[in-house]
């Protein structure tokens, strides 16, 4: 695909040899002879790369480059030198720059440079189309998916939000289930009131009735007073269960009855006191399969799961990775302080990894591949499954810098996917392939990454 290079360089003929070479490659080519005539064509022009050389009179090439950081943070610039050490190749990339050429250089390593330059502008414009679809189509705050899986749940969280039902979710660990349900929260009439979150996994068996319900003072050995329980603290809100398969019988037990009596009654108290609490549960493990076995009560289950929401795993969500990627860098950025970026590697192990943690390893993933970043590009060895951990990029051998057919191909098919929303015999139809052969691949995909 053809780029529009700006060429800065002191030397009119540097500027011509340059120019003739992007040019047989096919791009469009603009020059300037100082970084100060480079700013103002990057002002006033659109670009997809700057290629400009560290020693010039007057404004020098990393000089330039943070300028452009600041004027233009997603254009990519390439600086060259012909005093090239690895210090002046440290220093261009601290200045920001997407890579460094010491001249002279071959016209393959210019095109491979440029090409990667041009896919990581590719990329942020992808990125900003998808931001712009997910901030467009998401009716609250604090969730981002502009795939065809959450652009569905999007929807059913909007109307089903808007009510005060009990709501049961369902998803894997890490996949953003707490988040949905404050956005139930937010939608809901009861926005005003409290917000309660309970990990019921994280309170110990023999004191989750007395935090649900509360006590009074010498209920039991420890009891030095009276404490009215989540569930009073939560009136006229929202209380959400979380991991809530990990309750007691006692404690499903005490839970149903508070449901069906809308009372709760504190551990040693006579009385019933009456509480208004909108209910939202979730769970990783199938409630069901629990039911089945005995270990959870039918009666809660059928109680709890008025409208159920199942929240996808991120392996079913395509370039939504992606999209979670660029908005944890953007944190880390700004928490750290400093410029962050990502090359066409790092994005190939973001998409080729399933996710068995889902967001949250997502999350966790780029925060320390930003600590660990030197040089404030991420490395794909921080990513699980990515190159030898600790390889540096140009001396890994091919097998560890390049994605696998399998990854290429699961990667191809997800974007197609996404841009059908979802429509597996469009799919198929644009892949080239039938139906049958499109569920078979997306089965063995799945269930690899289970």
């Amino acid at each position: 695909m053809p780029g529009r290079i700006l060429i800065v360089d002191d030397e009119a003929a540097m500027r011509r040899m340059l120019g003739r070479q992007l040019r047989s490659l096919g791009h469009h080519t603009t020059v300037a002879d100082s970084g100060e005539a480079a700013l103002d064509i990057i002002d006033n022009e659109p670009l997809d790369v700057v290629l400009a050389d560290i020693r010039m009179p007057g404004m020098t090439g990393d000089v330039l480059c943070r300028e452009v950081l600041g004027r233009a943070p997603d254009l990519p610039v390439i600086l060259m030198t012909g005093f090239g050490t690895v210090d002046a190749a440290v220093d261009a990339i601290r200045a920001g720059a997407w890579d460094f050429l010491r001249k002279p250089f071959e016209v393959e390593e210019l095109e491979v440079a440029v090409e990667r330059a041009l896919r990581h502008q590719r990329l942020r414009s992808e990125l900003g189309r998808l931001r712009e679809r997910a901030c467009a189509t998401t009716p609250f705050a604090g969730l981002l998916g502009a795939s065809p899986p959450m652009q569905r749940l999007f929807s059913l969280v909007e109307r089903v939000g808007r009510t005060t039902t009990t709501v049961l979710l369902h998803g894997e660990s890490g996949t953003g289930k707490e988040r949905v349900a404050r956005a139930l929260h937010q939608l809901s009439p009861r926005s005003q009131g409290p917000w309660v979150p309970v990990n019921c996994a994280a309170i110990s068996e023999h004191l989750m009735e007395a935090e649900l319900f509360g006590h009074t003072r010498g209920a039991f050995t420890g009891a030095e007073r009276d404490r009215p329980g989540l569930f009073r603290a939560a009136d006229k809100g929202t209380l959400f269960l979380d991991e809530v398969a990990e309750l007691s019988p006692a404690a499903q037990a005490r839970l149903l009855r508070v449901l069906e009596e809308r009372a709760v009654r504190p551990l040693g108290e006579h009385r019933a006191v009456p509480v208004d609490v909108r209910l939202v549960a979730a769970t990783h493990a199938d409630l069901a399969a629990e039911v089945a076995a005995g270990r959870f009560r039918e009666d809660l289950f059928y109680r709890l799961k008025v409208v159920t929401l199942v929240v996808p795993p991120l392996r079913e969500r395509g370039e939504d990775v992606l999209l979670l990627g660029d908005h944890f860098v953007q944190e880390q950025a700004a928490a750290q302080g400093r410029a962050l970026t990502w090359g066409d590697d790092f994005e190939d192990a973001l998409m080729a990894w399933h996710w068995p943690g889902n967001v949250r390893e997502l999350r966790n993933t780029i925060e320390a591949a930003a600590t660990l970043s030197a040089d404030g590009r991420l490395a794909p060895e921080m990513v699980p499954g990515g190159a030898a951990a600790g390889a540096p990029a140009a001396h890994r051998p091919p097998e560890q810098r390049f994605p696998t057919l399998d990854q290429v191909e699961r990667r191809h098919v997800q974007r197609v996917l996404g841009a059908v929303d979802g429509n597996r015999s469009q799919a198929a139809r644009i892949l080239g392939i039938d139906r049958k052969t499109l569920r078979a691949r997306l089965r063995r995909w799945e269930e690899a990454g289970s």
